[in-house]
């Protein structure tokens, strides 16, 4: 048995475990409820901050331009934890067999009632009974999902215990349901209440600080940093080898991570401040996936349709090159293949982690601009979205250096395969 075979059981495994997980389901699908709604703030937040656009407007017609369009990424990017929370309540609900509609207002509601009501001013006056905006955001991303999961399983519990009111057959059913939620929500709600009010006698006064400061900073501090990352990248392309698509592993785990240190970044961009965080969600899909999909092959395949000769290898760059120029690389992935080939798992694995760390130091010394935080749509193809991500055509530079890179570690690997390829090809036409 190879060291492949060996190694393909266990992580066939544990994927299978991770991909059958609830949580990390419904997590991945809350998420993605908010993804139509950040990409509309990203989309008006690109448009009012363009390259030289106060050249063409002038500095008084732009202000004007970005006071109109700044309120819809704040009503959608930077409240992003309220999406998130509605996603949790109503999957979570809907997987219990529990009205979902109810479940995703009692888990808004919870939060709600956990998120300090006054804001602080830069003259240090307190102003109640208002919400924060950044208690709505990045800041309160991890108890925004606690928060979700808690009380979406309380309010669940609640109604399968049957603590509910039942009306008559001939009463409506929206009334009927109202009535049905009641007892449940009141009960969840009571808890969370409390939870707030015993907080409040601790050092941190309430529950989300209490968490940003033990949760959510140690945990984002971590995996902002370039060796979380290597390895994050590492495991990616490990998991795709053998036939594992990352989001049911990787990402299912870090993303709620790389998300919120976006969050942070939009925050520091719509404010004017400078930009706190390399790693994004961004940074982890406009330097790695937007050049041709996992494992960045766009540049392998133009390599293959452009040098090598085998007709194997031609046929499937054929095939896989207009999918592979909107980052869509599974005709590539399973054409050529890189499954399970040991003949390509070097450059494989390796090139998106030099690349990456390329990409990483080329902003870590300013060279390219920080991702500002702005929802890019992992199909805009290579050059285009590191432009949109970056709000700057080096952004775009850097993805064509790190295809050079990509293409060198390729290059030799992808020769002596044709080489092999050709030898079969040439065989089989003598016998």
């Amino acid at each position: 048995m190879s060291f492949f075979d060996k190694m393909e059981e266990p992580i066939m495994v544990i994927g299978e475990k991770l991909n059958n997980n609830t949580i990390l389901k419904i997590l991945r699908d809350a998420f993605m409820l908010a993804f139509p709604l950040t990409i509309f703030g990203s989309i008006t937040l690109v448009i009012a901050n363009l390259p030289f656009l106060d050249k063409l407007l002038g500095a008084e017609r732009l202000a004007i331009l970005q006071n109109m369009l700044n309120p819809a990424s704040a009503v959608t990017m930077s409240i992003a934890t309220v999406f998130i929370v509605l996603g949790i309540g109503y999957y979570f609900s809907k997987d219990q067999k529990v009205d979902a509609l109810f479940g995703a207002a009692v888990a808004l509601a919870a939060f709600l009632v956990l998120t300090p009501l006054e804001v602080i001013t830069e003259n240090e006056e307190v102003v109640s009974n208002v919400f924060s905006i950044d208690r709505l955001g990045a800041k309160s991303m991890f108890v925004g999902m606690f928060v979700a999961f808690f009380s979406a399983a309380l309010y669940c519990k609640f109604v399968k215990k049957n603590f509910v009111i039942k009306m008559p057959a001939s009463v409506p059913p929206a009334v009927s349901k109202s009535f049905a939620a009641l007892i449940p929500a009141i009960l969840t709600l009571t808890i969370f209440l409390i939870v707030r009010i015993i907080f409040t006698f601790t050092p941190w006064g309430n529950i989300h600080d209490f968490v940003f400061q033990i949760v959510q900073a140690p945990l984002t501090s971590l995996g902002k940093g370039i060796i979380p990352t290597i390895i994050a990248i590492f495991a990616i392309q490990l998991l795709w080898f053998f036939g594992l698509h990352e989001q049911i592993i990787v990402n299912s785990v870090l993303d709620p991570i790389w998300n919120t240190l976006s969050l942070e970044n939009i925050d520091a961009y719509r404010a004017g401040e400078m930009l706190p965080n390399i790693v994004t969600k961004q940074f982890m899909e406009s330097f790695t996936v937007s050049l041709g999909g996992t494992g960045m092959t766009l540049v392998v395949l133009i390599i293959i349709l452009t040098m090598m000769k085998s007709k194997q290898l031609r046929g499937v760059g054929k095939l896989a090159a207009p999918a592979g120029i909107f980052n869509v690389n599974e005709p590539c992935i399973f054409g050529l293949p890189i499954v399970l080939n040991p003949t390509i798992a070097i450059p494989w694995i390796l090139a998106p982690m030099v690349s990456t760390l390329v990409a990483y130091l080329a902003m870590a010394t300013g060279i390219v601009p920080l991702t500002t935080g702005v929802s890019v749509p992992w199909t805009v193809p290579v050059f285009i979205s590191d432009i949109l991500a970056t709000n700057s055509i080096r952004g775009g530079l850097l993805q064509l250096v790190q295809m050079a890179i990509v293409g060198i570690i390729w290059f030799p690997f992808l020769k002596t395969w044709d080489k092999s390829i050709l030898k079969e090809e040439a065989a089989e036409q003598t016998e």
